[in-house]
């Protein structure tokens, strides 16, 4: 793991297309030997303790989220959220506050035709759980985001994650762990292919938490934030797949799913729109089809029609807080960082 942590360390420093060489190879060589825990890990499938089942007798959730990491990416949105509409599903959007102009009337459009809006982050490099000195300065601003947006959900660039640091966010849930997923810059899985519920816990406030006097707080209080729900990502991310392993199809897509719903777990999956091609132009090096996708959608709906729930994200994280107040797994503990 010590060449794992170097890489990440000076990526900052590396060219783009050389940290997807050196992904690549690591990624590749380790591929085989993690074999037992991804992409399915079978300890993951237990379910919560007192877990009575989806609503309307449904076998799975799927929870399809989209992280929009540059300008150009969000300029494939609209086309990304007409090709859901188009086969019945709807999705949730996470933008980048402070990387590029996020636009309102994208962010209104897609709100009216019922997806959602979340925010990832304020910038997309380095980790903000350096310090809690660095993660409370962006607190302020995110919760700011969240209220402009109307947001209710985070999730944190790279899936870097605190889980205590992360409620001091004003959330109902956050996204930003997995089940299994060891080729992330922070490898450590929650181990579960369902919601859990994070309890709050007492944090002192920051010098830099605006938000009751709009000045500096000189004397930090301890306040108990609000709990939230953790929606771990279950299915692996297009820019592993399709761009780092260079896989030319969707096989290892469709046998997660199959596991998940043999198991009656969440399916929820994180695309990029940065990362696929529209235009059926020539490929670049961090391009796939936008027909993997399409393809994925196609799947679900004809294999498992009738059998899925298409849910928001923030839609699930109100059911799950009624109907399975279970706390946070035992592998994951409440502290998650470095």
């Amino acid at each position: 793991m010590l060449t794992h942590r170097i890489y990440y360390q000076l990526k900052p420093l590396i060219p783009r297309s050389l940290q997807i060489i050196l992904r690549r190879k690591v990624v590749l060589r380790r591929r085989e030997l993690l074999k037992n825990i991804w992409p399915i890990d079978e300890k993951a499938a237990r379910p919560p303790e007192r877990w009575s089942g989806w609503p309307d007798g449904k076998r799975f959730a799927l929870v399809l989220t989209h992280d929009v990491e540059t300008a150009a990416g969000q300029q494939k949105c609209f086309q990304l959220a007409t090709l859901e509409e188009s086969l019945g599903f709807r999705s949730s959007f996470n933008f980048v506050a402070e990387e590029y102009n996020v636009l309102t009337p994208l962010r209104n459009s897609l709100i009216e035709r019922g997806f959602e809006i979340g925010v990832h982050g304020l910038y997309h490099d380095k980790n903000p759980f350096r310090s809690k000195k660095i993660f409370q300065k962006q607190v302020v601003k995110i919760n700011q985001y969240l209220k402009e947006w109307e947001s209710v959900g985070y999730r944190c660039p790279s899936m870097y994650h605190n889980l205590e640091w992360i409620g001091e966010l004003d959330i109902e849930y956050d996204s930003s762990t997995f089940d299994t997923d060891p080729f992330e810059p922070q490898p450590d899985g929650v181990g579960t292919i369902f919601p859990f519920w994070v309890p709050a816990t007492p944090n002192p406030l920051s010098e830099f938490d605006c938000s009751k006097t709009g000045t500096r707080n000189s004397k930090p209080e301890t306040v108990l934030r609000n709990g939230f729900i953790e929606l771990p990502y279950t299915l692996p991310q297009d820019h592993a797949l399709f761009v780092i392993m260079k896989e030319k199809n969707i096989a290892i897509w469709k046998k997660k799913l199959d596991w998940i719903v043999e198991n009656g777990g969440m399916a929820l999956l994180i695309t990029h729109p940065d990362y696929m091609n529209f235009d059926g132009k020539k490929l670049s090096m961090e391009e796939y089809p936008r027909e993997y996708y399409e393809e994925f959608l196609e799947f679900v709906r004809s294999k498992y029609a009738g059998k899925y729930w298409n849910v928001l994200p923030k839609n699930l994280a109100r059911f799950w807080k009624v109907a399975a107040p279970s706390v946070i797994p035992a592998k994951a503990g409440i502290q998650l960082g470095f």
